[in-house]
């Protein structure tokens, strides 16, 4: 049995997914160094520190959105972590089993609604459910000991709500904002832009 043509990935798509992965392997590298350099201005309330966990989401939303194929989110998700590793991430290897857990959660919302629709609040949707995944593996990766009520519940609330804001709606608006570029117009994200 033929694959479909629409869900069939293109070399560009290969090309431009791994371009998108690539250059957030060298944010997630850089926002591992600030997500530790926060430590202390999180000290009053650290479960907090969780509405910065949004920025490690991105790439599989945009991903999701650009490339609008069977796999793409978890793609850039997956090799941005691999490419953080490489780098030289603190969490080291464990860091790419946790982006492949939040890949398959940004792949979720677009498999859901079987890659019909981007909208944002599919992109909103995305970025949740890739924080939810990021929370939960969080939860029993690195939280466990840890307060439930003073730390756990309130770290597990601000990366959802991050994800869902910074990755999900952040990523959906970045994505648009290369759309008005032109840099997206061998893409039917491109293709949807409004006339400048």
């Amino acid at each position: 049995m033929t694959q479909p043509t629409a869900s069939r990935w293109r070399t560009v798509d290969i090309v431009v997914a791994s371009v998108i992965a690539v250059a957030f392997g060298v944010i997630f590298w850089a926002w591992n160094l600030v997500w530790s350099a926060t430590d202390p201005a999180f000290a009053f309330f650290p479960g907090a520190q969780g509405i910065i966990y949004g920025i490690w989401l991105l790439p599989g939303v945009i991903g999701g959105l650009v490339i609008r194929k069977p796999g793409a989110a978890f793609y850039c998700e997956f090799l941005a972590a691999f490419i953080s590793v490489i780098l030289g991430s603190q969490w080291g290897a464990l860091a790419i089993v946790q982006g492949a857990f939040q890949g398959l959660g940004a792949e979720a919302a677009f498999l859901a609604l079987r890659y019909r629709s981007f909208k944002l609040p599919v992109a909103v949707v995305s970025g949740a459910l890739a924080g939810l995944a990021a929370a939960v593996f969080d939860q029993i990766r690195y939280y466990a000991g840890y307060d439930l009520v003073s730390y756990r519940i309130p770290m597990f609330v601000f990366t959802v709500i991050s994800a869902a804001v910074i990755a999900g709606a952040g990523g959906w608006a970045l994505t648009r904002a290369l759309a008005r570029t032109g840099a997206l117009d061998r893409f039917p994200a491109g293709r949807e832009r409004t006339a400048v």
